[in-house]
């Protein structure tokens, strides 16, 4: 499989504190990679590292099969980021910010397909940046980002702040985008509704590690919700292979359990609850089962989930 971004051990420390801890990443060319984690987990600081915008202090990184430390020029023009906010000089017409951009992308600038997205979201070329909508300034910055035509698409969090409307007419455009072959999509979000909506693989970090990678289906059909209800106080859970978390809920037990199977099965059955139920999850409760777990050996989904799963301690630097 060839793979659009890869790194390898791949650390960032601020003073003392370990940001990203031994990250190895593997995106697959052609894939829409949602890249996910709790706030402070170190999203930001690995695109940053991936764009060469901050330096690790260990690791490498290696974008559509280059080194980053020595990317060609012409092969970091097919690369395109969107930051965060969707930054664009307010003061300049939409025109002006594409003949701005324009300027840094002569050889593979594509006016067409910019003028067709701008149409379609009936922007006009002589609209002031300010005065446009969140959700227009979003549009303007992704079609400014595509107009070179990149065979990498790197966002940081490129709905945040829009409203429902703005952010489906946004992920009908990035959908539209992978359309053409080969065209590869990482971007980091927090509403979780629009990963599951267009990516086809995940990656969570967890404190800087990264305790999922995995297509998005797989990891949902692996995370389940067991509800266990008891005549009283239900009793301690003596754990299972896979568990996240247990925790009580009046007379009920409710555990959240990776890939459950008989093993579980037996173990739940032996405290004789009067019934139990399995749970399936969305990708948002999914995320937020396994993410707020307490600070122990977590299950690790990596490659398709089938039969590994390591603890923390097992693992080390994912």
């Amino acid at each position: 499989m060839n793979h659009a971004i890869v790194t390898d051990h791949l650390t960032k420390y601020y003073d003392s504190r370990c940001v990203v801890n031994g990250l190895g990443l593997r995106v697959p060319t052609g894939s829409v990679y949602g890249f996910l984690g709790r706030n402070g987990a170190g999203k930001s600081t690995t695109i940053k590292m991936l764009l060469g915008m901050a330096q690790p202090n260990y690791g490498r990184v290696e974008l559509l099969g280059y080194e980053l430390s020595t990317l060609p020029p012409e092969v970091r023009a097919r690369i395109a980021y969107l930051a965060e906010g969707h930054p664009l000089y307010g003061w300049m017409t939409v025109g002006e910010a594409s003949k701005f951009a324009r300027a840094f992308h002569v050889d593979r600038w594509n006016q067409s397909l910019l003028d067709q997205i701008l149409d379609h979201f009936e922007i006009r070329s002589r609209a002031k940046l300010r005065r446009l909508s969140n959700g227009q300034r979003a549009n303007v910055a992704l079609a400014l980002a595509i107009a070179p035509d990149p065979d990498l698409l790197i966002l940081d969090d490129p709905t945040l702040g829009l409203d429902t409307v703005a952010r489906h007419d946004f992920l009908l455009s990035m959908i539209h985008l992978v359309q053409r072959q080969g065209r590869t999509i990482l971007f980091s979000s927090h509403i979780l509704a629009d990963v599951e909506r267009v990516a086809d693989r995940i990656g969570i970090l967890v404190d800087g590690v990264l305790r999922i990678d995995c297509p998005t289906e797989r990891f949902k059909e692996g995370v389940s919700k067991i509800v266990l209800e008891f005549a009283s106080k239900p009793p301690a859970f003596p754990g299972c292979q896979g568990l996240v978390q247990a925790w009580e809920v009046g007379r009920k037990l409710e555990l959240v359990v990776v890939d459950f199977g008989d093993e579980q099965r037996r173990v739940i059955e032996s405290l004789s609850p009067l019934a139990w139920d399995v749970v399936g999850l969305n990708l948002e409760d999914a995320f937020v089962a396994y993410t707020r777990g307490p600070r122990r050996a977590l299950p690790v989904f990596t490659t398709d989930m089938t039969e590994n799963q390591e603890s923390t301690s097992d693992r080390g630097a994912a």
